[in-house]
């Protein structure tokens, strides 16, 4: 196998923020579950009138257990409908119920989801979600089936979904239930794997409720190329702060599969065609990938460019370890162009990828490595902090910024110290600064760690944040999360590419619109040749 990556060079915001999905995304893994098994989404219940509104009951089988998708569509007034976590009010709701719902079920879930976070649930409500319509495209396209056509291929393809949620909600949020109570089943041992399950089957009602809307049937490339939108803000990003040990996990097992297709020797001429076609479709992928802030387009359409360039070398890669020679080519082109380049590697090659999602779970949470001492606490920081160590905590654009969590939505936000209120409520994401000033505290003399805390019991965290990364290697950001320069959108972008998000569409450098399932098999076409959609284009 080849060596992995350094962390020093992966673990950076500027890389986690170029971050595209590939096989090992949570979203492609769940699918897979559901190809594997053949399954197939049954619509057990549908109360909907002529305009859509009512509830609905999608379920589906997964190892042997049935999950089951409530939703329920009310009525929205234009001036209500919004992106913002602070809404009230939504087109749908959607619970995840665990089994196959009873009618006092479907009552007690119409009358709390659409209250969402007012909203009272129980431990066989697995994820909670809501959405709203893209309206242009879901009134084009229940017009274009009322008058037996097809929506406009290229309003389709530049949109993309036909409902956006604004949350999914999992882990016992709001009384919900909580993970531990279905983790020990394989078909949810995944990360995030009912949270995906609840996403994909609300993709598949708002192709159901849009045909049922107008009347008509879509056609079937076209019913694949939508998928479910999703905003999401500041609320994810510090995620991977604080699951360090998932993050790493995430990080080894995409590192780990790199290492192994780089070290294959020799691959078919299948694998090759197949290279050079994958390829290709992402390049068209990101030519049908507009967004309208101009940095980030620019940033696009400047990948787009070196992508055509670097696809040229495809054809001529040599018999002897091709992937290596790709590699080594790629490594001359932009960060965003390399990580493209590494989720083409990681498509071409499963039988060597796909079996590592079963090591990206965290069973056992955060164990710090106990130290033997102050001494091999410093060394430890010494050896692996010294980026954060190089930082100046005193002048303003290090520490500009400070993250805190609303008081009214229990949602993280981030603020400005020098010009905002509410910086003593400081939440603990400066890890850098915590653990430098930490070993300018050590004491000159060997000391017990414990004997340390119980005098400066304000650097536990900072201790304990050095000890996990002592055993995993991934699982920071070296970056300063309290600078000015930090753009939080970066590390949405790495998580959500864990998801399996495609076309992110960045609102600021705080917020960005995404679209998930876009290309996916459809509910009754699960099956183990429907497994190639990734980085979908519109079918010509």
């Amino acid at each position: 196998m080849a060596p992995l990556r350094a962390p020093e060079t992966v673990m950076r915001l500027s890389r986690m923020g170029a971050m595209m999905p590939s096989r090992l995304s949570f979203l492609r893994v769940l699918v897979r579950r559901l190809c594997k098994e053949q399954a197939k989404v049954r619509r057990d219940v549908w109360q909907m009138d002529e305009d859509g509104i009512g509830h609905a009951v999608l379920s589906v089988v997964l190892n042997g257990h049935t999950y089951s998708l409530v939703a329920i569509t009310t009525p929205l007034p234009p001036e209500l409908r919004s992106d913002r976590v602070i809404a009230t009010a939504w087109d749908a709701a959607f619970v995840l119920f665990d089994g196959v719902p009873e009618t006092d079920d479907i009552a007690r879930i119409k009358a709390n989801a659409p209250l969402q976070e007012a909203g009272r649930f129980g431990p066989r409500d697995l994820v909670l979600s809501r959405a709203n319509k893209s309206m242009r495209l879901w009134t084009a396209t229940v017009g274009a089936l009322r008058a037996g056509q097809q929506p406009d291929p290229a309003l389709v393809r530049d949109i993309g979904y036909l409902m956006r949620t604004t949350a999914v909600y999992g882990n016992g949020k709001f009384g919900i239930a909580d993970r531990y109570l279905i983790s020990d089943r394989p078909e949810m041992s995944g990360a995030f794997a009912a949270e995906m399950l609840t996403v994909y089957l609300i993709r598949q009602f708002t192709i159901d409720l849009v045909e049922h809307v107008g009347q008509g049937t879509l056609e079937r490339s076209v019913a694949r190329h939508f998928g479910i939108g999703n905003a999401t803000g500041l609320g994810m990003a510090p995620f991977l702060v604080n699951h360090p040990v998932l993050l790493n996990n995430w990080m080894v097992a995409r590192e780990t599969a790199l290492a192994r297709v780089r070290a294959i020797d020799q691959v078919s001429s299948e694998t090759r065609t197949r290279m050079i076609s994958l390829a290709a479709r992402a390049g068209r992928h990101l030519r049908e990938w507009h967004v309208p802030a101009q940095e980030h387009d620019a940033v696009l359409r400047q990948a787009e460019q070196d992508w055509y360039v670097l696809c040229g070398c495809l054809p001529d890669l040599p018999d002897q370890s091709p992937f290596e020679a790709f590699w080594q080519v790629v490594q001359r082109h932009s960060i965003p162009v390399q990580e493209m380049a590494i989720s083409l590697m990681l498509e071409v090659m499963p039988e060597v990828v796909d079996g590592l999602a079963d090591c990206m779970a965290d069973p056992f949470g955060a164990l710090p490595v106990a130290q033997s001492g102050t001494e091999a606490l410093r060394k430890s920081i010494e050896d692996d902090w010294t980026w954060a160590m190089k930082l100046d905590y005193n002048a303003a654009p290090e520490c500009e910024r400070f993250w805190y969590v609303s008081a009214a939505k229990l949602e993280p936000r981030i603020g400005n110290r020098f010009a905002e209120a509410g910086a003593e409520l400081e939440s603990p994401l400066d890890i850098a600064r915590r653990v430098t000033q930490l070993h300018k505290d050590l004491p000159r003399d060997d000391m017990p760690v414990s004997q340390f805390l119980a005098d400066h019991p304000q650097h536990a965290h900072a201790v304990a944040r050095v000890s996990i990364l002592s055993r995993h290697p991934y699982s920071e950001i070296r970056d300063n999360l309290i600078a000015a320069t930090c753009r939080p959108i970066d590390m949405l972008r790495c998580k959500l590419s864990f998801f399996g998000a495609t076309k992110f569409d960045p609102k600021s450098h705080l917020w960005t619109r995404i679209t998930l399932a876009q290309g996916a098999p459809l509910g009754d076409e699960l099956t183990l040749d429907m497994d190639d959609w990734w980085l979908p284009v519109m079918a010509s």
